[in-house]
């Protein structure tokens, strides 16, 4: 599959800001399954970027708004092809991988994917309610796809429920939320299952299928390592294994590691207006 994504970010400020300083993350990935083609970014006031990659190897732009303004626009446009064959649930769960699973060494590689954090921590009573519903599964495959459909079935998508601020026990309680805290409050039931887990953001494309909620701005969903196959990607919000139409731009522990755009200015309040427009290119 191949898509072109245009995602745009208004910031309009109440009084003119002196300067801002801004850090982007918002450049698809390549790797083995995905590859991007092309990627375009105006900003305005016009300014230019710098690129460094970051510890868990997300490209970040970074750029300087000297001169006094009330408005700056992000506009990023990238072209992307995809593809990834479902097998997840067509996994066997060998001796081999129970044995590299339970290893001090896999424990130890993955540590930063296993440690709780601020937004992905949960209450025991709330961990407790998980894993009595899900059920005493020692597959790690088995027991992270039982979970998702779990969370699938018990949370709400509400737009309106939470922020970005909203941690994994907030929205636990409420059962409410979006891509964002579904994801965190399966980061933390996983981490604590003892299984290496890590946060993704992206793109969804739900053209091809109006059941997939989550495609109008950023998405997010869960990877969880398979000793011996690699990074499987979940989407708790949709009930479904990542594939074709979830489209990385970054991983990290939580959302902080990823947050598409963060900065600091000289100024008064601001309010944000962000658009994503992803649309699928026929294939040459």
């Amino acid at each position: 599959m191949k898509y072109e994504i245009v995602h745009t970010n208004t910031f309009r400020y109440e009084d003119y800001v002196d300067q801002s300083m801004n850090h982007i993350r918002l450049k698809p990935m390549t790797d083995e399954c995905q590859h991007l083609l092309s990627y375009q970014i105006r900003i305005t006031p016009s300014s230019m970027t710098k690129e460094h990659i970051d510890l868990w190897g997300n490209t970040v732009e970074s750029f300087l708004i000297p001169q006094k303004h009330n408005l700056l626009e992000v506009q990023t446009t990238s072209v992307v092809s995809i593809q990834r064959a479902p097998f997840i649930r067509r996994i066997e769960y060998s001796p081999e991988m129970q044995s590299i699973f339970h290893s001090k060494l896999f424990k130890e590689h993955y540590l930063p994917f296993l440690k709780g954090t601020i937004y992905t921590s949960l209450l025991p009573d709330q961990l407790d309610e998980v894993f009595k519903a899900v059920g005493d599964i020692e597959n790690p495959v088995e027991f992270s796809l039982e979970l998702m459909g779990y969370l699938h079935r018990v949370f709400t998508y509400d737009t309106t429920a939470t922020n970005v601020n909203t941690t994994a026990q907030e929205a636990f309680s409420l059962k409410k939320g979006v891509c964002q805290d579904y994801t965190h409050v399966m980061l933390g039931s996983l981490r604590k299952k003892g299984i290496p887990a890590r946060y993704v953001s992206g793109y969804l494309y739900a053209g091809d299928n109006s059941s997939f909620i989550g495609d109008a701005a950023s998405h997010a969903w869960v990877e969880v390592m398979v000793p011996g196959i690699g990074w499987i990607g979940l989407d708790p919000t949709n009930n479904a294994e990542a594939l074709e139409s979830h489209i990385r731009i970054g991983i990290g522990r939580d959302y902080t590691d990823v947050s598409p755009l963060q900065g600091i200015y000289r100024g008064g309040n601001h309010t944000l207006d962000v658009k994503v427009s992803v649309k699928k290119l026929n294939c040459p």
